[in-house]
């Protein structure tokens, strides 16, 4: 009998199941298998349901009925699907049953599939421990999941329950949640501010588990259409196929994601050249140590004619290849840096200077600290659009828009959310574009030269507090009055003291 959830009732039966059996693995590793394992899952009960919907039109013709499933969508092959290896739980080697059964599916889906699991190894010793541990693992995860039925599940809800798990476990995982999740909200500010249109080409060259990239798609859905394309690419194995699961859920099936070092082999290319975008969002690791300076001054691509970024601070390396990957007089592109990026001298200097003058920088928007599971300090987005370079709609807009958003949020014991409310009223201002006290200032060009070309908010926008003036006299009275009540207090705890025998 098949199971119609709500979003939250599937939300919070699969992070119960994927949680169960964590034991001792990091949650940054485990989510790499539990996760994979729900993918596996859900393949399954669709690939079920569609068997049934043949076999109520060729009967007990298999060979037929496997021969249209080839068709389908996906299509698993005989002995790979999720309830065939269920039957195989007990099995000694059950790791190893279920490397087989997602190999098998790769190998029959290599226009869709080929590589999502790679790396994924269920019998793997040195990660989940040995047999008896990595067994008992696996078979509470098999047996969690077996009793979820996902067949009648659309790809909205599965989709959001699966970025509803990365973020759960983005939240156990500490710093190294950076390396495959956004926080949702702030996320979901980054892809408002781009301002993805329909037709566009929307890329993500840090694209992590994809969240933020399937968020700026959901932009242009919001304006009736579907008419984009999703690009991205990751340099980390895992996170990648993390990415490549969740754009399938999604029903993204098309989205062109590539797995490799972004720096330093760009893979996103066409016709020998970097491949253009209408619009780019990223969070690309903070100052990223060791990015590969070294190579950048024979850059096949000339990516960093601007300047070389420091050798141990790569943020304005992704900063330079996105904007020389934005279509030229159209692109927008929002990107989450660390505040140095805006104020820090040097190289990094030199490029943000030449940024300004070029005409390239729209808006700086600060948000507060502790939004981010990785960082407690308040990080800023950076709002470039090349449709202000001369010969672009924009060319005649000189100014650049600050926001100081280091009070909208939400406070709470670990981490601190940036709730619908504040992101509006950021939105709201940077669409407006008007001064508003102590929160916004668009800023002339002359104004930012006189700033040496600083982009330190607090130059632009005063947040200077007026305290109440304090009334001395009365102070001083209030404390006089106070005084024969403290004596009164300290001599009874004299005599307290002496009857419990206390000098």
């Amino acid at each position: 009998m098949t199971k119609k959830y709500t979003q939250s009732e599937l939300n919070d039966l699969l992070w119960d199941a994927a949680n169960s059996s964590r034991a001792s693995v990091d949650a940054s590793i485990y989510k790499d298998y539990a996760l994979a394992l729900l993918f596996f899952k859900y393949l399954g009960d669709k690939a079920k349901v569609e068997h049934e919907k043949l076999k109520e039109r060729f009967g007990d013709d298999e060979a037929r009925i496997d021969a249209k499933m080839k068709t389908s969508r996906f299509y698993l092959p005989p002995g790979s699907s999720f309830d065939e290896v269920y039957k195989r739980i007990e099995d000694d080697n059950i790791g190893e049953v279920i490397n087989i059964a997602l190999k098998s599916i790769e190998e029959h889906n290599a226009a869709k599939l080929a590589g999502v699991f790679s790396g994924i190894d269920f019998n793997n010793e040195n990660i989940l421990g040995k047999p008896q541990q990595r067994n008992k693992m696996i078979r509470h995860l098999l047996d969690d999941f077996k009793k979820i039925d996902l067949s009648e599940v659309n790809e909205d809800i599965i989709g959001n329950a699966y970025m509803f798990l990365i973020g759960k476990f983005g939240s156990q995982a500490g710093k190294k949640a950076g390396e495959f999740f956004t926080v949702t909200s702030v996320a979901a500010l980054v892809a408002r501010l781009a301002r993805p249109r329909p037709g566009d080409r929307i890329a993500d060259p840090a694209v992590g588990s994809g969240g933020l990239l399937l968020l700026a798609g959901e932009e242009v859905r919001k304006q009736g259409s579907t008419n984009f394309a999703l690009y991205g690419q990751e340099a980390t194995g895992s996170t990648y196929q993390l990415a490549r699961m969740n754009m399938f859920l999604h029903g993204m099936d098309s989205a062109h994601i590539e797995w490799g070092d972004t720096l330093n082999n760009p893979l996103l290319v066409e016709n020998d050249g970097l491949m253009k975008f209408d619009t780019l969002v990223a969070n690309p690791p903070f100052s990223l140590a060791k990015w590969g300076a070294e190579n950048a001054e024979s850059d096949p691509y000339k990516r960093f004619w601007r300047g070389v970024p420091p050798k141990d601070k790569g943020d304005y390396a992704f900063i330079s290849h996105m904007v020389e990957t934005l279509k030229p007089r159209t692109g927008r592109m929002a990107v989450i840096v660390p505040h140095g990026v805006l104020f820090r001298g040097g190289s990094e200097g030199k490029i943000r200077k030449q940024l300004i003058e070029e005409n390239l920088i729209d808006a700086v928007i600060g948000l507060a600290p502790g939004l981010f599971q990785t960082t407690g300090i308040p990080v800023a987005i950076l709002v470039i659009d090349r449709a202000r370079e001369k010969g672009g709609e924009r060319e005649n807009d000189k100014d650049i828009l600050f926001i100081e958003a280091s009070k909208q949020f939400k406070q709470g014991k670990a981490q601190n959310s940036l709730e619908p409310e504040h992101a509006d009223k950021i939105f709201d201002t940077f669409m407006t574009r008007q001064d508003v006290e102590k929160f916004a200032h668009v800023a002339a060009p002359d104004e930012v030269k006189e700033n040496d070309y600083n982009l330190n908010i607090t130059r632009y926008v005063d947040t200077f507090e007026e305290e109440e003036e304090v009334d001395i006299a009365a102070t001083i009275k209030a404390i006089e009055d106070l005084n024969p009540q403290l004596e009164k207090l300290e001599e009874q705890m004299k005599h307290y003291l002496r009857e419990l025998g206390i000098k």
